[in-house]
């Protein structure tokens, strides 16, 4: 008995602390729960549109920076950090490969034939350059684009896993909202077929619309927000469909 009163007494005494701590750890990992849920954040007008807009002018991803800032939810320090990381190196050595690339291109490097089937490669001596071709090639156009891209569609998908309210008359997109769907939705297609990236495009899709039916279950809706990059990524699918149809038959 005086061991259960103990236990009972220190239960008692360590519950508000139980409880911050507990609200702590689950602020610090960016639950989504149904009274954060409550407080919508407003369509994000400025972040999307600059973000488009430097998106096209400045090349992909340079804004992220503006992503990771306003994101609905508190995302993971050390994720960030590292996918910060990896994406900077990604980006140099696709910047370095593409800068080889159009000088390649000024002396007849023709894009649609492997390096070694290239005119100005297959005859180069020693033999020994066409393999170190292969490998900036393989730099540039592999593992350059994988640590560029992952990156960023993993914070895309982080800041879209925050984007839910409890609200289903709040989950709207305003007018802007909807005239920059489309340049969204037509840069990330660009990026899909450019960057020869659908299998990563497709997973984050059908990632984040598998968030979207796991979160409706908890009577959570997108907010504007998600409902603008969810509306971008749809569009985008839609027009890589419509280029796969039409190339379909292209005999290159």
């Amino acid at each position: 008995m005086e061991a259960t009163r103990r236990r009972q007494h220190l239960g008692a005494a360590g519950g508000p602390g139980a409880q911050l701590g507990a609200s702590f750890l689950q602020a610090r990992h960016g639950s989504v729960s149904a009274d954060e849920a409550a407080h919508t954040a407003p369509f994000h007008l400025d972040l999307w549109f600059y973000f488009t807009l430097q998106n096209w002018v400045l090349d992909f991803g340079r804004p992220i920076a503006m992503l990771i800032e306003r994101s609905p939810r508190t995302l993971p320090r050390s994720i960030t950090y590292v996918s910060i990381i990896i994406f900077i190196m990604g980006a140099s050595i696709h910047l370095v490969g593409d800068s080889v690339n159009h000088r390649l291109l000024f002396s007849g490097y023709q894009h649609h034939l492997s390096v070694r089937e290239n005119p100005i490669i297959k005859n180069l001596k020693p033999e020994t350059l066409i393999d170190s071709f292969e490998l900036l090639y393989y730099y540039d156009e592999y593992l350059g684009h994988c640590m560029w891209y992952i990156p960023f569609f993993l914070i895309l998908f982080m800041y879209f896993s925050g984007c839910f309210t409890a609200s289903k008359a709040e989950s709207l997109m305003p007018g802007p909202a909807l005239l920059l769907v489309a340049p969204s939705g037509l840069y990330y297609w660009y990026l899909v077929t450019e960057g020869q990236i659908f299998i990563l495009f497709i997973f984050t899709f059908f990632a984040m619309l598998a968030l979207v039916l796991h979160q409706k279950r908890k009577r959570l809706f997108l907010d504007s927000n998600g409902l603008f990059l969810f509306s971008s990524f749809a569009l985008t699918l839609l027009l890589v469909a419509l280029w796969v149809a039409w190339l379909w038959n292209d005999p290159v």
